[in-house]
């Protein structure tokens, strides 16, 4: 597959089959089979010729793969600021399916309690203050969907285990624009997260501050909901 891939990115122009296959060393009919799987996927398209092309698909990833890119490049200016002023882990994290993927991490040193927002980390989104944010995004009926599908797992005591509790903190979430994780997903940690949107207005990430319980300020989700803000406006988000 890679190799078709690589053929069709060097040509500007859709190709045979018959070229296809003798520039990738492959066999006429396992380039056919490969290429009428990658068709049906969208990553190639076929003309009304019958010749091969780099097809639509490809171009959604890659403007994904930008665009978070480009959020992690955007948010670190802002992230590392948050760190300074408060000396406490500061995190993004994105949204992938049913978890929350930590794609960058600022990380102090004051502590000897250990923060799981590493960088490629994951967690339910129920357990996370960040997952918060996207469930609260959802509306009821997909929170619903959300909870039957997952079974809304236990990470530690504190955790959000059943769907009228969770209704009841996303409400929270809603009316206050940010949300927390009180030792829902580590013991001893506690989380404060705001949301950051693109120039659409659409949620493409949580910023949040993590925190040992003893240290812990829920007074500074005015801080985080600041930098969250200033980094949504830098990738043109402007609230009405």
């Amino acid at each position: 597959m890679m190799k078709l891939l690589d053929v069709l990115a060097r040509h500007a122009d859709p190709l045979p089959l018959k070229q296809l296959a003798q520039e990738t060393g492959l066999h006429p009919s396992t380039a056919h089979r490969i290429l009428g799987a990658m068709t049906h996927t969208g990553f190639v398209e076929r003309t009304d010729a019958g010749a091969y092309r780099l097809g639509i698909r490809l171009l959604e990833l890659g403007s994904l793969v930008k665009s978070r890119l480009s959020l992690r490049e955007t948010a670190m200016a802002a992230m590392l600021r948050l760190h300074a002023t408060t000396d406490e882990s500061v995190n993004l994290g994105i949204r992938d399916g049913d978890e929350i993927v930590y794609v960058e991490r600022t990380s102090s040193g004051r502590s000897s309690v250990r923060v799981v927002h590493i960088v490629g980390a994951r967690a339910p989104l129920h357990t996370t203050a960040t997952g918060k944010l996207f469930l609260a995004e959802d509306g009821g009926d997909r929170v619903r969907d959300y909870a039957r599908r997952t079974g809304l797992p236990r990470s530690t005591p504190a955790s959000i285990t059943t769907l009228p509790a969770l209704e009841k903190e996303l409400e929270r979430v809603r009316r206050h624009g940010v949300a927390f994780d009180m030792e829902e997903v580590e013991s001893g940690v506690r989380c404060i997260a705001a949301g950051i949107r693109d120039h659409t207005g659409t949620l493409v990430a949580g910023l949040s501050l993590s925190a040992p319980a003893e240290r812990f300020d829920a007074d500074r989700a005015t801080l985080v909901r600041d930098t969250a803000d200033e980094i949504s406006h830098a990738l043109g988000y402007s609230p009405r």
